[in-house]
């Protein structure tokens, strides 16, 4: 495992790539981020979001774009990915902009340095969702982000978006097709998933689609103190139903305050 990886964050570097990005992030995606005071003001904490637009899925940087611009970059974000994205030439970039591989050591470590780490529980299932689902919760019964907080001793804090899955039409996760082509044998794969976008029309993931011009929207919820609420011993099960309630409820909300897909 890749040890110290937290040591690699640039803010300055992470200063220039938000210059950068942010042109896109609120031009293109016209993208708002609500409530970030509810973000613990100091320590640590683990923001659970949900994962929207399969392989351009934009949650971290519109996420990123308003909190550095808000409280600066004294204080990092941290993404925890998957092996791939920190594998080949790109790696060192990602990593000095903040991204870690996902394990619960770099979890812990980056949590008790007092850096926000950003988990997406349902991972490439949860991106790939069909559109049918686009505004539905769904961590694939994964529950180690709890296990993660409880370790570190901080607070949950409960990020929803909306929009960044109308980036294109998800039609399936293709998990059958995956199977039957046996890529979790080969590459680990599950899913295969397969859409319908601009400008090739169908893709299995290729060719690439560009993503629509939808507009994306984020809310940060209340901190969920776990042993507070739910005692010295939470059974994780109900942990991760409470959290997934509350994000539901609140991407409830915000699907019902918007007017049109992609438009928003």
């Amino acid at each position: 495992m890749p040890a110290g990886e937290i040591t690699k964050w640039d803010p300055g570097l992470t200063a220039k790539v938000m210059s950068v990005l942010r042109p896109l992030i609120k031009g293109y995606h016209r993208s708002e981020v609500y409530d970030l005071e509810k973000v613990p003001a100091t320590g640590g904490a683990l923001v659970v979001s949900n994962h929207s637009g399969g392989m351009f899925a934009m949650d971290v940087p519109v996420f990123a774009t308003d909190f550095y611009q808000q409280f600066g970059y004294d204080r990092p974000i941290y993404t925890l990915t998957f092996d791939l994205v920190l594998a080949g030439p790109t790696g060192e970039f990602f990593g000095k902009t903040g991204f870690i591989h996902a394990n619960h050591d770099n979890a812990d470590e980056a949590l008790r340095s007092g850096g926000l780490v950003v988990v997406f529980p349902g991972g490439d299932y949860d991106a790939y969702r069909p559109t049918t689902a686009r505004n539905t919760i769904d961590f694939d019964g994964r529950t180690g982000y709890i296990r993660a907080a409880l370790n570190a001793g901080v607070p949950i804090v409960p990020l929803v978006g909306i929009g960044g899955q109308e980036s294109q039409v998800y039609l399936t996760r293709g998990t059958g097709l995956a199977k039957l082509l046996r890529l979790d044998k080969l590459l680990r794969a599950k899913i295969l998933p397969v859409s319908f976008g601009f400008p090739f029309g169908l893709s299995a993931v290729v060719p690439l689609n560009v993503p629509l011009p939808t507009k994306i929207v984020q809310r940060v919820l209340d901190p969920i103190d776990i042993v507070a609420q739910f005692g010295e011993d939470p059974d994780v099960d109900e942990v991760d139903a409470h959290v997934r309630s509350v994000m539901q409820a609140a991407l409830d909300e915000l699907a019902a305050e918007r007017r049109f897909p992609v438009i928003g």
